[in-house]
């Protein structure tokens, strides 16, 4: 038989009330079978704590603080990749200790990450419980599509009458890639690969706070709505991904009509 062990998951304001472990597991999953990815990255945090626990022979030779903010970067990029791919279910509710027990990491790492998670406005913090993940409709989809076609179709229209097409070309591979992500039929490949190349893009402008805005605004457009991964199929991200390396294609025989049709388009698409 199994023992409960009891955990506590304090809230936004430090109130702490008493979950049991078999509480804290998000009834969606009960087989164990989220994430896919937990053994990688509980592998690099059981790497991180062995190192840890080695003692100093020398001062200069101690292991910096920043280790555990390494693994608290490695626990968030593996909670905005579950939350892109599906994992992490929209309205449901997920507990810090339950999600640590899963990646191998002390609950503490799992709650700092989930906090960033709540700036960004993909969870929100429910007292005594856990994190909730935003259930979210096509309203806000196309809201973001439409701030994201506000900010990025002018730079990408001027950078058209600018940039050199040689420049242009060394985006090739990048495009390339959100073509093989999409054909993959991977939601989480999809997504980095489609930010990594829009950031290309955008910082030929020289503007880091664009870059920085724009890509942020990009994730956010990437979450899930309610309905699963259903609702963005394979043939949707290749459709999508087309669009780039035809976009390039305007851009390299600097077809500047062409161009801006195809960046309009992109954009209305991804709402």
């Amino acid at each position: 038989m199994r023992r409960a062990v009891r955990t506590e998951d304090p809230g936004p304001a430090g109130n702490a009330g008493p979950v049991s472990a078999d509480e804290a597991r998000p009834a969606v999953r009960p087989d164990n079978s989220w994430p896919a990815h937990a053994d990688e990255v509980r592998a690099r945090a059981e790497s991180g704590r062995t190192e840890e626990a080695r003692p100093a022979v020398r001062a200069e030779a101690a292991r910096p603080v920043v280790q555990r903010a390494s693994v608290r970067g490695q626990i968030l990029d593996a909670l905005r990749t579950a939350l892109v791919a599906g994992e992490l279910a929209p309205g449901e509710v997920y507990s810090a200790p339950a999600l640590g027990d899963r990646f191998g990491v002390s609950a503490t790492p799992v709650r700092e990450a989930m906090q960033q998670l709540a700036l960004e406005g993909a969870v929100e913090v429910v007292p005594n419980r856990g994190f909730r993940v935003i259930a979210r409709g096509t309203r806000e989809l196309a809201e973001l599509a439409e701030i994201r076609g506000l900010i990025e179709v002018p730079v990408m229209l001027r950078l058209a009458r600018t940039v050199p097409a040689a420049r242009w070309a060394e985006l090739r591979p990048l495009a390339e890639a959100t073509v093989r992500a999409a054909t993959s039929g991977c939601r989480a490949s999809y997504a980095e690969s489609d930010r990594s190349f829009h950031r290309a893009v955008l910082a030929l402008a020289g503007n880091e706070q664009l870059v920085r805005i724009a890509d942020d605004l990009h994730r956010r457009a990437q979450w899930p709505l309610v309905g699963g991964p259903a609702s963005r199929g394979r043939a949707d991200l290749v459709a999508d991904a087309a669009e780039h390396t035809a976009l390039l294609d305007a851009l390299i025989a600097e077809d500047l009509a062409v161009v801006q049709v195809l960046v309009r388009e992109h954009f209305a698409g991804a709402s």
